[in-house]
């Protein structure tokens, strides 16, 4: 299994503050002031809290520097069609751009307090239902033709079917599922490649939704975070979340909340973007534990939904 990419820029706390210093201060005039710790490094950015109500979001490596531009273009209306539904998006305040010492643009966001969806039990999620169907509701819509392009993510599934069965197999190989979980995950995707395709014009989605990109307050769903793979396209692969998020019981109440929405082979899609999902995370989640976790608990209520 593939270990998480090497950074090729080296991010520390002198190089943030002075872009910070450099750029930030007329929209942000106390931002050089500010304490500043870094808490967060994915497999493309990385996250350094800047003060009590801010964030500072940098690419790692040149393959995310295009991802970051896409959500300074994106969120500042997705941010406004969300507003009314109390969910908050990390709409930049600050679009950093290049210097000689940074080679990629970089962003300063809003800070959403709350803990990340995967220290939550699933169990307790399901008051989450209601206001992320609600917020779903407002980013799916029609996208301009513009739009960023992402290439694995709301595409049609049969556009994924070699990867997933190579990444099945691969799995099955190391004995890192069993043979009759892989069975049953297959069965859940080829029904979905033969399920009627989305033949509306592409929607936003949000191309990375599941339980480490939601934040909670208090037991109430706050935020979505990372939209580095914001794009256009089926709703369904952002529908997944209904198993990579939920419990049976929350899952019916989220699947109650957009009934109105999704037809039935949206659903049977989505699903099948759940075992895809399911099959990635157990791929590249060496380094990241919870997120194999995540994967494990996903595979159980994806086979066991039918």
């Amino acid at each position: 299994m593939p270990d998480k990419p090497a950074a090729e820029v080296a991010i520390d706390a002198a190089l943030v503050r002075s872009l910070v210093a450099g750029q930030a201060l007329e929209k942000i005039p106390d931002a050089a002031s500010l304490a500043l710790m870094k808490v967060a490094e994915g497999w493309d950015n990385e996250v350094w809290r800047l003060g009590d109500e801010l964030a500072v979001r940098l690419p790692r490596r040149a393959p995310a520097a295009p991802l970051v531009r896409n959500e300074q273009r994106a969120l500042p209306a997705i941010a406004e069609r969300l507003r009314p539904t109390g969910v908050r998006v990390p709409a930049p305040l600050l679009a950093g751009v290049p210097t000689d010492a940074y080679p990629w643009a970089w962003s300063i966001v809003p800070w959403i307090a709350g803990v990340r969806g995967l220290d939550v039990v699933r169990a307790e999620r399901a008051p989450w239902a209601a206001p992320l169907a609600a917020a779903l509701a407002a980013l799916h819509v029609a996208a301009p033709d513009d739009h960023p392009i992402n290439p694995v993510r709301g595409v049609p599934l049969g556009r994924r079917d070699t990867v997933f069965h190579e990444r099945l197999a691969a799995l099955r190989g190391a004995g890192t599922i069993g043979d009759t979980s892989a069975e049953a995950l297959r069965d859940r995707w080829i029904r979905g490649v033969e399920a009627p395709s989305w033949v509306d014009d592409p929607v936003w989605i949000h191309g990375d939704l599941h339980p480490g990109n939601l934040v909670a307050e208090e037991g109430t769903l706050v935020g979505i975070i990372d939209f580095g793979d914001v794009t256009a396209g089926d709703p369904a692969y952002d529908l997944a979340v209904a198993w990579l998020a939920f419990d049976q019981a929350g899952r019916r109440l989220f699947r109650a909340a957009t009934a109105t929405r999704y037809d039935s082979a949206t659903w049977v899609r989505a699903r099948a973007w759940a075992a895809a999902v399911v099959v990635m995370f157990l791929t590249h989640s060496d380094d990241e534990p919870a997120y194999a976790a995540l994967a494990r608990a996903a595979a159980i209520e994806v086979i066991g939904d039918d």
